[in-house]
């Protein structure tokens, strides 16, 4: 049930609500959360914005849970980038030893490698996400949307009486 919930819940991010600028926002700044890690300041530096901005929640969670599973694969990669950031420009070094010793940017853990590439990695990845996600909503509102409501496998799982059960406990306890 936990995976139809997701194709549901996802399908629903698509097609309903909030306008597309705002399901790719929040998708965006999810895959942010999802690629470094969480538990650092810049991490709830991105949950006040989250909190201040108009985006989709949803996609924020959906990008959130991708993005986690998929930083895990590219550990090394980041690694690397990190190295390579905090190491290999010597332009950068001097400005790293002084943020190194300013009182709050400790915090950001940005002296570990995979740390700062991840970061790096997601703040370069979040423009083309945001736009790539947005013209994906456009497109799947405009063409798609009908196309997937005439799909027999949709139309059986929509009918289908474990959904039907399912939906009526979850409305029944008011999860959402």
């Amino acid at each position: 049930m936990f995976w139809l919930k997701i194709i549901k819940d996802f399908i629903k991010i698509f097609r309903e609500g909030q306008s597309p600028a705002q399901v790719a926002g929040g998708f965006a700044l999810g895959s942010i959360l999802g690629l470094s890690p969480i538990f650092t300041l810049q991490g709830l530096i991105l949950w006040i914005l989250i909190a201040l901005l108009n985006v989709n929640l949803g996609a924020v969670f959906l990008a959130l849970t991708a993005f986690s599973i998929i930083a895990y694969l590219f550990d090394p990669f980041f690694h690397w980038f990190g190295f390579q950031i905090l190491t290999q420009i010597d332009w950068l070094k001097d400005f790293w030893t002084t943020l190194y010793n300013a009182p709050v940017a400790p915090l950001t853990n940005f002296n570990n490698t995979v740390i700062m590439g991840c970061f790096v990695t997601a703040i370069i990845l979040a423009i083309p996400i945001y736009f790539g996600m947005k013209k994906l909503i456009v497109q799947y509102r405009k063409h798609l949307h009908t196309k997937i409501e005439k799909i027999k496998i949709y139309q059986i799982l929509r009918q289908s009486s474990l959904v039907k059960l399912y939906t009526k406990l979850r409305d029944f306890g008011g999860v959402q």
